[in-house]
């Protein structure tokens, strides 16, 4: 695995797995499997129901705590300073974990605008060591530059929508400008239609690699990490196998150039969660 470096000091594996809708015994068989196979970063949510399934894949795993990197979300009933707090300490329960290594802000909810409250929080939960490195999720550049002006405090990670048809690429260049390392969720975009795309195909063609390789290699080149989800041990497997090769960089900007207008699922401003 390899590894960006935080804006705190803390590393961060190039490469994570997503646990959306991986719940229940299922769910910690998946985490199980994906922490053999050699991830290290492990994306799960409050909003996802997992934190149990995730927290206890994680305490039975052969892997040493301290080589994992766990990271939940504040869900957005929770913005408020105290009960952002408790939530943090109930999922540090869910999981049976001394700590977490990532806290977001799962949405920033603009049309509530309580997200700076928020952020206050877990810059305090991290003094606290409840968590050792806080960021955000879906947060644009007008939401980033506000908690950044009111609290003085620079995310370590922007987690946000990123795949071929939607690169962020106002989000990302911002995040680069600050020394925010981005995430990318749904990193294969879902239904996998990207992987229909000549371009795509021809490369995976050239790099004797699937589509899912080629696709998660350019979000690397990127500097992005991308947390794709995967149960089947295989397509786990295959998802880590992308550290042998690099694209040219016209390569990287032609997919880039895949950007559609309508390419994004869920926007910010609307997205209450």
């Amino acid at each position: 695995m390899q590894y960006f470096t935080l804006n705190d000091g803390h590393r961060i594996p190039a490469l994570g797995f997503g646990t959306y809708r991986l719940n229940g015994s299922a769910g910690a068989t998946a985490v199980e499997e994906a922490l053999q196979n050699g991830y290290r970063l492990v994306d799960s949510a409050a909003m996802y129901d997992n934190e149990g399934a995730v927290g206890y894949a994680i305490r039975h795993s052969s892997v040493p705590r301290d080589q994992i990197f766990v990271t939940s979300k504040l869900m957005g009933k929770n913005h408020s300073y105290e009960l952002a707090i408790k939530q943090i300490q109930e999922s540090l329960f869910r999981m049976g974990l001394d700590y977490l290594d990532l806290f977001l802000i799962h949405w920033p909810n603009p049309k509530k605008d309580d997200y700076v409250e928020a952020w206050q929080a877990l810059i305090d939960a991290q003094k606290f060591g409840l968590v050792r490195s806080i960021g955000v999720s879906n947060f644009e550049p007008e939401h980033l530059t506000k908690v950044i002006k009111e609290t003085g405090v620079t995310p370590a990670v922007n987690q946000v929508e990123l795949h071929p048809y939607w690169s962020s690429k106002e989000t990302r260049e911002f995040d680069q400008k600050h020394g925010i390392i981005t995430e990318a969720w749904s990193p294969l975009q879902r239904g996998g239609e990207a992987f229909k795309e000549q371009l795509v195909k021809d490369l995976a063609e050239k790099y004797h690699k699937t589509p899912a390789q080629i696709i998660l290699r350019w979000e690397h080149q990127l500097d992005i990490v991308p947390i794709p989800k995967a149960s089947s041990y295989a397509h786990q497997s295959s998802n880590l196998d992308i550290f042998d090769f690099t694209l040219t960089d016209p390569e990287v900007a032609a997919i880039t150039a895949l950007d559609r207008a309508d390419g994004r699922r869920l926007d910010p401003a609307e997205v209450e969660g």
